[in-house]
């Protein structure tokens, strides 16, 4: 695990951190994973984006925290879970942390929330676990070429210089705050819901010894999570896609799932962008809560 210099900057009120040890027998390649805690009722849980952490859903949690039991995750190497030196950060390596969290707190009648990166894994973890998995929101499904790289000429520029061979991890490795806002602000439709207090955190998050090795890894993954779409028919639970008007993903994009989902309910949300949870929580507080 991190050391105890490294710590959230972000408290979330109602909230309490717990970590869950790597299981007997895994040999090294599991490494501790942390989440949140909060709330009462049926188990919920959150799962985040590309390069954030369980903090992206700050201003969720208090809102469905009076309906559901809620675990905010922070996936394999990322936020203060722990960086495991060649660990894969593709998207079944992904899916395990998942499957690993719901396990071995033995939840059942789970509701799977993720946005972007985390919404594939929602769905594949429902396809993985149906006996557990009570129901599925998927937010701005990140499942489609190009990724972050279509928010801006600044993002493909960045995750061009990520993704190439022997500049990569020193690229991965520099990440100026002006960037990395600009970056992050292509995925808003209300610029203004991008805190720089949370900017700061995710900037502390990316210094960890051993964070750009990851946060390469994770852009390097896209191909493995366009190709878990084709787990998606499988899931037996009831689903919800959940679109930003303003997505990356192109109606198309939108409509491929649509057609491969074709029970599930379907909600755009108008002038919002990829990070739903970030500018507008209150619409899915308001979706989870009338179902809960």
């Amino acid at each position: 695990m991190p050391s105890h210099e490294s710590r959230p900057t972000i408290h979330i009120p109602g909230t309490t951190s717990h970590t869950l040890a790597p299981r007997a027998g895994s040999g090294g390649r599991e490494g501790t994973l942390r989440y949140l805690k909060a709330g009462t009722g049926a188990p919920l849980v959150l799962l985040h984006t590309v390069r954030t952490q369980a903090e992206h859903f700050r201003h969720l949690i208090p809102l469905i925290a009076d309906h559901y039991t809620v675990y905010a995750l922070d996936l394999p190497g990322m936020g203060y879970s722990e960086i495991v030196p060649g660990a894969s950060y593709d998207e079944p390596a992904m899916r395990a942390g998942v499957k690993r969290l719901l396990t071995e707190l033995d939840l059942h009648d789970v509701t799977l929330v993720g946005e972007s990166m985390g919404a594939v894994l929602a769905l594949t973890t429902a396809a993985d676990l149906p006996e557990r998995v009570r129901r599925v929101v998927a937010v701005n499904t990140y499942d489609f070429r190009g990724g972050i790289a279509r928010s801006s000429l600044l993002a493909r520029v960045v995750v061009t210089g990520v993704l190439a061979p022997g500049v990569g991890p020193v690229i991965a490795g520099v990440e100026p705050k002006p960037a990395l806002s600009k970056i992050l602000q292509g995925g808003l439709g209300d610029k203004s819901a991008l805190r720089e207090d949370y900017v700061d955190e995710l900037l502390q998050v990316g210094g960890r010894p051993g964070y750009p090795t990851v946060a390469r890894a994770v852009y390097q993954a896209l191909p493995s999570l366009i190709a878990a779409r084709s787990r998606y028919p499988e899931v037996k639970a009831p689903v919800h896609l959940v679109y930003g008007e303003k997505d990356w993903s192109r109606p198309s994009d939108r409509q491929a799932n649509k057609n491969l989902l074709p029970a599930a309910d379907f909600t755009q949300v108008p002038g919002a962008g990829h990070f739903i949870a970030l500018e507008r929580p209150d619409v899915l507080a308001d979706l989870l809560n009338s179902v809960a």
